[in-house]
């Protein structure tokens, strides 16, 4: 009787946090340059004293849908896309080197190149510094020109260049943080002269709303399904202590 009511309930926990991996893509859904977490389950043995006759499920998240989204055209000159495979290196919150396909730039007031969630962009030589400037132009790659503002020249004066890289996605994994990281601790990968952006756009989210609101629905049903197995045991337990009481 234990035995299916352990089963039961870790199964409905487990439900619960795929679920959670489900709402926070649904969530991402209008997100820019958001990739979907994929999650999946499987049947772990519980070791401890004795045999080992429990087996309980654990969910966990298999990895990243790295397939690119939707290019949305939004003629900014700050806007940039990814094209194909690759990723804009950017300076993490812990002063890390980290990776995002978020291509929503902007300029601060002391002149440094951020995403809009306030990361600085790194460029050839560390995080990249935009003087003042009547237009701003971005390269197909990465390669930052400007318009000097005091010498009213119309000549493009290159500043610096985007630091554009294309890992191996086996080597890659998203944090906490929503940035891409190497599963190598302190190592960084090296610029890729391969990637191009597209100036002007910005891609879009990744994740298929359609399909995540059928797996929610698959997801509701299987735990309602283990809170049912749960009641079944509860259920069998009471009609076996009547049998008991009988005897």
């Amino acid at each position: 009787m234990d035995r299916m009511l352990y089963v039961a309930m870790s199964g409905a926990k487990q439900n619960m946090l795929a679920q959670a991996h489900n709402a926070n893509n649904m969530a991402n859904v209008g997100t820019t340059g958001f990739k979907a977490d994929l999650a999946a389950a499987r049947s772990m043995p519980l070791f401890g004293n004795g045999f080992p006759t429990r087996v309980f499920s654990m969910t966990e998240r298999e990895g990243t849908d790295f397939n690119p989204g939707a290019i949305q055209t939004t003629g900014r000159a700050l806007d940039i896309a990814i094209k194909g495979q690759g990723f804009i290196a950017v300076q993490g919150k812990d002063g890390n080197e980290a990776y995002t396909r978020a291509g929503s730039l902007r300029v601060t007031a002391t002149g440094l190149l951020e995403t809009s969630n306030g990361l600085a962009v790194i460029g050839d030589g560390g995080p990249i510094s935009v003087p003042t400037a009547k237009r701003i132009e971005i390269a197909a790659d990465g390669t930052i020109s400007v318009i000097n503002q005091a010498k009213g020249s119309e000549v493009a004066n290159i500043i610096d260049r985007i630091k554009l890289v294309n890992p191996d996605l086996k080597a890659v994994t998203k944090g906490n943080d929503g940035l891409f990281h190497l599963t190598t601790d302190n190592e960084v990968a090296p610029a890729a002269a391969e990637v191009e952006v597209l100036s002007g756009a910005l891609e879009g989210s990744n994740v298929n709303i359609a399909s995540e609101l059928v797996k929610m629905i698959e997801l509701s049903r299987q735990f309602e399904m283990q809170v049912k197995m749960m009641k079944a045991a509860e259920d069998n337990d009471e009609y076996a202590m009547r049998l008991i009481n009988i005897a």
